[in-house]
């Protein structure tokens, strides 16, 4: 399928690693410009965009000043992808609401939210001119709240939400808006021997291994396996894309079946 994206520019936030690095190399390999905003930047990064920007996006001048960047760069932008999100491994909390603070609920809503919000404000002046997309990427646990740690589900439901807001105001302008929100995903936040996978691991007493091979199983996941970032990523791009230029305000679950109801 031609995606119509040759001479289209990008921007990808999160785009060091994982989903985000995915997308960046997907939306490059059909022919569009793209510019990778992360924290810290990868040589892998650095090899696939056409820019790469180090930017911490949970505070509003980190994420205006991507995007300012990113303009410089492109001359305007077609494509913006609010991939930044989950949170640092070693900050968040593992336990029960209780157990805690102020402080991982504004981390985590200003990363997996307010960071949309910021990169959004900024770019839409040239979204409109343009008349192109923003994709933000959720999550399933937007709706299984219970899941994950304390504050990423509300910050992932508070996105969703958001996406909708803005598909009905700008949608009419012609801007579309859409959330993407995969499930389970096979990326350095499970993976990774030292990341938040490990040590959901140790808190129950298993070895990382062990949790990763039991986690289709533990998370119910009808297809028996969970997602490789190159397949979230496939879909983001398609969304962004012409090829679906009638999609408006959905929020589109790639779970493999997570999510048992309708």
């Amino acid at each position: 399928m031609n995606l119509n994206l040759e001479g289209k520019t990008a921007l990808v936030s999160g785009a060091s690693r994982g989903i985000g690095l995915a997308v960046v190399r997907k939306l490059a390999e059909e022919g569009a410009r793209v510019v990778g905003v992360a924290r810290t930047i990868t040589p892998e990064l650095e090899d696939a965009s056409a820019l790469a920007i180090s930017a911490d996006l949970s505070t509003p001048g980190g994420a205006e000043a991507a995007v300012k960047a990113a303009l410089a760069e492109l001359g305007g932008i077609d494509i913006l992808v609010n991939n930044v999100g989950a949170g640092d491994p070693d900050v968040m909390k593992l336990g029960g609401f209780l157990d805690i603070d102020d402080a991982q609920w504004r981390d985590l809503f200003n990363l997996n939210f307010f960071s949309a919000v910021w990169m959004s404000r900024a770019a839409l002046p040239s979204l409109l001119e343009r008349r192109g997309a923003i994709v933000n990427t959720g999550s399933i646990n937007a709706l299984v709240p219970a899941q994950g740690p304390v504050g990423y589900s509300e910050a992932k439901a508070a996105l969703v939400a958001f996406s909708k807001r803005l598909s009905e105001e700008f949608g009419p302008k012609g801007v579309r808006v859409n959330a993407v929100s995969p499930g389970g995903v096979g990326t350095g936040l499970w993976r990774d021997p030292d990341g938040f996978g490990s040590r959901v691991a140790a808190s129950m007493g298993m070895s990382h291994s062990d949790l990763l091979s039991a986690m289709p199983t533990a998370f119910g996941v009808t297809s028996g396996r969970i997602a490789e970032p190159e397949e979230i990523a496939a879909l983001i791009v398609f969304v962004a894309s012409s090829a679906a230029e009638y999609l408006v305000g959905a929020n589109i679950v790639i779970d493999g079946g997570t999510v048992k109801t309708v």
